[in-house]
Formats: structure tokens, C-alpha cells, sequence
């Protein structure tokens, strides 16, 4: 398998399997970065079809399109590739607190890359959502459960009526590439 980590920093994700090629990329040449290349620069440094697992991890809120960073990475994605992305949720105090954040994510944020919604037409990269879930302060792991079990299992309600009453820390969605 050959997974990209972008904007890994220093703290590239570890594979179990020995076997991965795992590539870490971000702006900085720092221990675990592979490719040093700015990621609001387009084309990125990797040829169409190449990775199997793409880990965006805290990085998509620091670039500015959102639409043209989706549409490098299912580029550069094989068919039926897993994309696992985390990000600040929009009522996250880390959201708005970092100046380097540019963008801010809700549970809807990708389904604007999804042949099923009304609002697909920004672009053409599609991807099937297969996982959205909303990460609660791990501070306080026992309250957290209970939200996460409950919220989760009512992401529509709890984003219209709750986002702002019990804020979540992040929001995990992982995609699979649709070519």
C-alpha cells in the first residue's frame, strides 16, 4: 500500500504493516517529511493514481481552496482509495483561536463531493462518504461518551440545535474515491 500523509509535520503516521510506503509531505523539511512542497501550489509533486490511503490530519484547515486541495487529492488518489481526514469543527474554540486557520468544517462540509448532493457541481472529484463522526473533549473521557454516542447517532439534530450548546472539539470523516 502506498499511503501519503500530508502535511505530517513531525509526527508521520505509523503503519502496522511493515510493507507500506508510506510518504509524508509538507511545506517544512522536518524528521518524516519525504516531499517538501508547498501544498497551495498545484499540481503536487505525485502522479494520478498513486496512493491507496491519503491521511490529511490537521492540515486542510490551513489552506485557503478547500474545492482545489479535494480535487489534488482525488487526483492523485487510485480508485476506491480511503481518504481519512480530521479537522477543527466549526464550533471548536481551536478553530478560531489558531490565525492560521483559514477555513472552518460542519458535518455537510463534504458532501459537496458526493454524487448524492444537490450541490456537487463546484467541482468533479467524487468521493463516498463512509464515515463522519464528531470528536468531543477527551478531557473528560466519561462525558464524552455519553455525547458521543448520543450526538452521533443524531448528527442532524445535534448540528441545528445543539453545535453551540456542547461544542465538538473535531470532526473525523473518512471517504472513498470515486474515479
Amino acid at each position: 500500500m502506498r499511503i501519503l500523509d500530508i502535511g505530517c509535520g513531525k509526527n508521520k503516521y505509523k503503519s502496522e504493516n511493515k510493507k507500506d510506503k508510506i510518504i509524508g509531505l509538507d511545506i517544512v523539511k522536518l524528521p518524516g517529511v519525504d516531499v517538501v512542497h508547498d501544498l497551495e501550489k498545484f499540481p503536487w509533486p505525485f502522479k494520478d493514481n498513486e496512493f491507496d490511503i491519503i491521511i490529511a490530519n490537521h492540515i486542510l484547515e490551513h489552506l485557503s481552496n478547500t474545492v482545489r486541495v479535494m480535487e489534488e487529492i482525488w487526483r492523485i488518489s487510485k480508485p476506491d482509495a480511503i481518504i481519512k481526514i480530521n479537522v477543527p469543527y466549526f464550533t471548536s474554540p481551536g478553530a478560531f483561536q489558531d490565525p492560521t486557520h483559514k477555513r472552518f468544517f460542519t458535518l455537510r462540509t463534504f458532501d459537496y463531493f458526493t454524487n448524492e448532493s444537490g450541490l456537487n457541481y463546484y467541482s468533479k472529484a467524487r468521493f463516498k462518504i463512509l464515515k463522519k463522526k464528531l470528536i468531543f473533549d477527551s478531557v473528560r473521557p466519561k462525558i464524552s461518551k455519553l455525547f458521543d454516542w448520543f450526538i452521533n447517532s443524531n448528527q442532524k439534530v445535534y448540528e441545528r440545535f445543539l453545535s453551540r450548546i456542547i461544542p465538538a472539539q473535531n470532526l473525523y470523516v473518512e471517504l472513498k474515491t470515486i474515479k
